[in-house]
């Protein structure tokens, strides 16, 4: 499945696919679909640094939705998704990463 078109305003904010880039996503070929059991989630940074996430469906009675989400909440998603499209440097420049 790949990202669909969605144009969508969250609190006087407009949040657009076409122009964001996607960083990470879930949607990957297990064999049989590319259809994460009906549901797949892409990760995206608008062009001014903002995150949020399109959630997609195929289930019956369930929508399409995007979902602003703050740096750490994109941090957290973004390690979860299974395809990076971007290393995590390039996606989340402002964040210094230290040894633990």
């Amino acid at each position: 499945m790949q990202p669909r078109n969605m144009n969508w305003v969250v609190a006087g904010k407009r949040y657009r696919t076409d122009t964001a880039t996607l960083i990470a996503h879930d949607s990957y070929w297990n064999g049989h679909n590319w259809e994460q059991g009906g549901r797949n989630i892409f990760l995206f940074k608008t062009p001014k640094g903002n995150f949020f996430a399109q959630h997609q469906t195929l289930l019956p009675g369930e929508f399409d939705k995007i979902t602003p989400l703050d740096t750490n909440e994109a941090i957290s998603l973004y390690q979860s998704l299974p395809k990076k499209e971007v290393p995590f440097g390039v996606a989340f420049p402002c964040v210094k990463v230290e040894d633990a």
